[in-house]
């Protein structure tokens, strides 16, 4: 067993070579689809899973390449994929998330993300949390 946890995330790029964000719900921050594997899940199952989830976005598993695994948190690495989803994804209006968490106060089911958006590399660093922004700008997409 690895001491690190392995969350898997998707970079989706449009035509434009902007990346596909995600706002976290009941935070300021932005980020990509990404999450833990579940017990028996390759990292491109985890991968392919919550983009579904977390955007209700679905790609072929053979259109996700590989861009490896990166240092993320003492306690965490982050396997990365891409996919070129070209203007397939239109204007985001109808993505949606279907992964939920109690809400803090109410126990409500809350979606994990509650808005979605393009964003150019210029943006990253305002729109993301610290890490993830500067580890997104490290990688050519």
């Amino acid at each position: 067993m690895s001491k690190f946890a392995v969350s898997c995330g998707t970079l989706v790029l449009n035509g434009e070579g902007r990346l596909l964000l995600c706002h976290v719900t009941n935070t300021a921050a932005w980020d990509i689809p990404k999450g833990l594997r579940d017990p028996g899940e390759t990292s491109l199952e985890a991968a392919v899973r919550e983009l579904r989830e977390e955007a209700g976005v679905v790609f072929d598993s053979a259109r996700f390449r590989d861009l490896g695994e990166f240092d993320y948190r003492r306690d965490k690495r982050l396997h990365l994929y891409r996919v070129d989803a070209g203007g397939e994804l239109g204007d985001l209006a109808q993505l949606a998330c279907t992964s939920y968490f109690p809400h803090p106060k109410t126990g409500a089911p809350t979606p994990e993300m509650d808005g979605f958006r393009w964003a150019s590399r210029s943006e990253i660093s305002r729109l993301c949390w610290p890490r993830m922004g500067a580890l997104l700008l490290t990688l050519d997409w």
